[in-house]
């Protein structure tokens, strides 16, 4: 199942809620469009600071490889590696250039396909807004915690590791419970 970064854009004013039409969910793994067609997959997806040094990179990387005196294949096959470099990385790249433009990451979700996943996410989040709005009296009864949720083994809203429960229905393996010793 593939796993989601969840990106929120920074607010244009203070005190104003962010707009969940453009939060932007990075899927990892590897991304064809970048080995194939690296220079224009950048400027599609607006890398422009990733455009320019791959330009660097490539040109500085070509020029040394010319001098070195490689044949026309030898060259081809490093500018292959670098796209195939480029496409390993482009989740990568892309949550660089999000942090650097003020996107905070306000979580992980995993989903068959990228709607799953947005279900997923904002059917937790709406939960999560909520429970801290009601407050403590209307998150659930005593002794619950987030763990427990059915959407524990699937979302992360925080970087806080997940409180140790006796049983979580969750955990799926030889191991009944989070963070239990091998």
């Amino acid at each position: 199942m593939p796993v989601y970064t969840v990106h929120e854009p920074p607010l244009r004013t203070a005190g104003a809620l962010a707009d969940p039409a453009r939060f932007v969910f990075v899927r990892d793994g590897f991304y064809w469009w970048a080995v194939l067609l690296t220079p224009l997959w950048m400027l599609w997806r607006r890398l422009w600071l990733v455009f320019v040094l791959y330009l660097v990179v490539s040109i500085g990387i070509e020029t040394a490889v010319r001098l070195l005196g490689a044949s026309g294949a030898k060259i081809s096959l490093v500018a292959f590696l670098v796209s195939l470099l480029a496409g390993f990385e482009a989740a990568t790249l892309r949550r660089f250039t999000l942090k650097r433009r003020g996107w905070k990451n306000v979580g992980v979700v995993s989903g068959s396909d990228l709607e799953d996943a947005e279900h997923r996410f904002f059917a937790a989040w709406v939960a999560k807004a909520k429970s801290e709005k009601a407050g403590p009296e209307a998150a659930g009864p005593p002794g619950a915690t987030p763990s427990t949720t059915p959407m524990a083994p699937y979302l992360t809203l925080s970087r806080t590791p997940p409180q140790q429960t006796p049983y979580s229905p969750g955990v799926i393996g030889l191991f009944p419970e989070p963070g239990a010793q091998r």
